[in-house]
């Protein structure tokens, strides 16, 4: 069971990603400079919360299953979807703390630009929720 459930919660965070990467950003960047960061300041601290919760969880799952199972897959997984968070914090909050130091009246080409960046390093997210729910998708069928 924990494994089915590592399975479906990194599905859920791929999703999201996906949704975040395919729908959201590109929306964003149709809005003006100003307006994209108004968004994107409440969109992206919801989005890590949500994202932020289902990557631990599905990595404690997918351990969970590899200690039970003893399956290699499961702790593969786990480590994957895990890599979120040092890639997060590597990459991606350098970028999210020079947009949250911009006031919105300030704001000008370099949102639009640093923005363009964090939809570019978001997708090193959804690469990894993916890798991980395609690896856990593989260590279920593996053991029907």
């Amino acid at each position: 069971m924990p494994g089915l459930l590592a399975l479906l919660t990194a599905s859920i965070f791929f999703g999201a990603a996906i949704y975040i990467n395919w729908a959201e950003q590109p929306a964003r960047l149709h809005l003006d400079d100003r307006a994209a960061l108004v968004q994107w300041v409440p969109s992206y601290r919801r989005g890590f919360e949500m994202q932020a919760t289902l990557a631990v969880v599905s990595g404690l799952l997918g351990a969970s299953a590899w200690g039970q199972t003893g399956h290699v897959l499961w702790g593969f997984g786990a480590a994957i979807i895990i890599l979120n968070w040092p890639y997060t914090l590597l990459f991606i909050m350098p970028v999210n703390r020079q947009l949250e130091a911009i006031r919105p009246q300030d704001g000008g080409h370099e949102v639009r630009e640093l923005i363009t960046l964090w939809g570019r390093l978001h997708a090193g997210r959804s690469a990894l929720g993916g890798l991980a729910a395609t690896i856990f998708l593989v260590a279920a069928w593996l053991e029907l």
